[in-house]
């Protein structure tokens, strides 16, 4: 063979993540209210992108919108259509194996000249929550009749920011130093980590000076802060209540006897009665372990659902929340005024572009929709009995059996079911929620979820009484209800959902009724 320069022809194929790809599967991963963000970033870099009226806005006085189907599935009438006249929906894989966004058929029509269904629960005239219960003028929620309640939304002040307030007001200084170097140091449980040792070698000064500083630290609001230990915390606050005595000092030394529930060593070492040591009890119950969660700590923020499951008169209604997910639309009308104008070549491009990338966003967001509701449809179809009878009905199922199912890749069904959530008559659910593994039924009928098993054990133990059950006396009740499973499975899924041991249950209700 010569060596030399020459030509070849080669063909090959291969797969290529455009961004549009690479869009389309990271909405499809993405919740509602993570949708709603992205979307505001997309209306900021794109000017033919606008947020579209909702159909609440379009409602007749008195009635709800003109239109037809809306989401609803009758599972005794055949499955859902998703497509317009009859045609076969475009799915997500599809979508995600073309890539063209100049190919894709612009959805940026007139949402004031056209007549939509009513597409959310949030929009109807039953509210938010469509009918289930949920009303937005609820405790805490910082709404009202009147509106909302700006002042219950006020973010609170920090434990930092609380302790140094009263820092300021009682000392100065050096002291003052040594409390904002303390104050550092307490955690949002309110305990002290650091050591006062080291704090006195770094600033030079006598430990005892430390020790005074931090015992000032110690009577702060609220009371318990600035504690080394359980033990300390629990004497603060005795202290507090003028309960500290030398029986409530010995039992707060040696709350490990009182953890094992050895009553009767701790009733020699305080030197008390049956009646003494129940009080005393008592008293410990009404002390708080974590004082500083009293004060600010990270705001908790409810979760919103995705969908909305109902059952009607005729099936399952099955909506989406569009009080979450803003419509997006393509102005045109700006889009044909920049065109008409003087513009050069790079001009141009930049405009095709943002036109190209408006209509796919605008598709993308439209087949996400469709594939969320497939999914859903047929999840309920999967799980029926689960949200007619309750979670010991839940059924064993897999990403592969709905993919199977509905036509579409298992990983677009993981994707679609992940960091979103269902509310349902039953309450609040991850959709991953209702994938569980299958256990064998010891009669040999269909297998059974994990999660109806755990139900079961909870349900069991709850109603246990004095007659306290084994691990192995839960295998055989398990199995009598038809669960062949085996010991250390029983004890994983008791400790999973929180459960101690049978010793550990039995301690606790000897407390707990010899504090009754």
């Amino acid at each position: 063979m010569g060596l030399g320069p020459r030509l070849d022809l080669r063909q090959s194929q291969s797969l290529v993540m455009t961004p549009q790809l690479q869009q389309a599967i990271k909405l499809l991963a993405l919740s509602n209210l993570e949708i709603e963000a992205f979307i505001a970033e997309e209306l900021e870099k794109n000017p033919l992108l606008e947020a579209g009226a909702g159909d609440s806005e379009r409602a007749e006085p008195g009635g709800e919108p003109e239109g037809a189907a809306d989401f609803a599935e009758d599972f005794d009438g055949g499955d859902a259509s998703f497509g317009d006249g009859g045609d076969e929906p475009i799915t997500s894989d599809r979508l995600m194996e073309t890539g063209d966004a100049g190919a894709d058929a612009p959805l940026d029509v007139d949402y004031d000249a056209e007549v939509f269904q009513h597409d959310s629960i949030s929009d109807s005239p039953r509210g938010l929550d469509g009918g289930l219960g949920m009303d937005m003028a609820t405790p805490g929620s910082g709404y009202s009749e009147d509106g909302p309640d700006f002042g219950a939304m006020t973010e609170d002040i920090s434990l930092q920011d609380h302790l140094l307030a009263q820092a300021g007001s009682v000392l100065s200084g050096n002291d003052l130093v040594i409390a904002s170097m303390v104050v550092d140091l307490i955690d949002e449980a309110g305990y002290f980590t650091g050591s006062p040792l080291e704090m006195a070698q770094r600033l030079g000064v006598p430990l005892f000076q430390i020790e005074q500083v931090l015992a000032v630290v110690q009577t702060f609001e609220p009371t318990g802060v600035g504690a080394r230990t359980l033990a300390e915390c629990i004497a603060l606050q005795a202290k507090e209540a003028d309960r500290y005595d030398p029986a409530m000092a010995r039992l707060i030394d040696n709350l490990d006897l009182l953890a094992r529930g050895a009553l009767p060593q701790l009733r020699r070492i305080c030197g008390v009665d049956e009646e003494d040591m129940a009080d005393m009890i008592r008293e410990l119950r009404n002390y708080d372990p974590k004082p500083g969660l009293k004060i600010g700590g990270a705001r908790i923020q409810p979760v919103t659902p995705d969908l909305f499951i109902a059952r009607t008169g005729s099936g399952w209604a099955i909506e989406l929340n569009s009080a979450t997910l803003p419509r997006v639309l393509v102005n045109r009308s700006y889009y044909v005024e920049l065109a008409s104008g003087p513009q050069d070549k790079n001009s141009k491009a930049w405009l095709s572009d943002c036109l190209a990338s408006a209509n796919w966003l605008v598709k993308a967001l439209d087949q996400r929709a469709r594939t969320i509701m497939k999914v859903a449809t047929e999840l309920v179809k999967q799980q029926e009995a689960f949200f007619t009878k309750g979670v010991e009905h839940l059924r064993p199922l897999t990403l592969k059996a709905v993919a199977d199912e509905i036509g579409m890749h298992e990983s677009t069904v993981s994707r679609v079911t992940s960091n979103k959530y269902v509310m349902c008559e039953r309450g609040l659910f991850e959709l991953k929620y209702f994938f569980t593994s299958a256990i064998q039924a010891s009669d040999g009928g269909d297998a059974v979820s994990a999660e109806a098993v755990r139900s079961h054990i909870a349900k069991l133990i709850a109603g246990e009484g004095d007659d306290i059950l084994s691990d192995d006396k839960l295998v055989e009740l398990l199995k009598v209800r038809g669960f062949d499973i085996a010991r250390r499975t029983v004890a994983k899924y008791r400790e999973a959902m929180g459960l101690g041991s049978s010793v550990q249950r039995r301690r606790q209700r000897a407390l707990t009724k010899h504090a009754a």
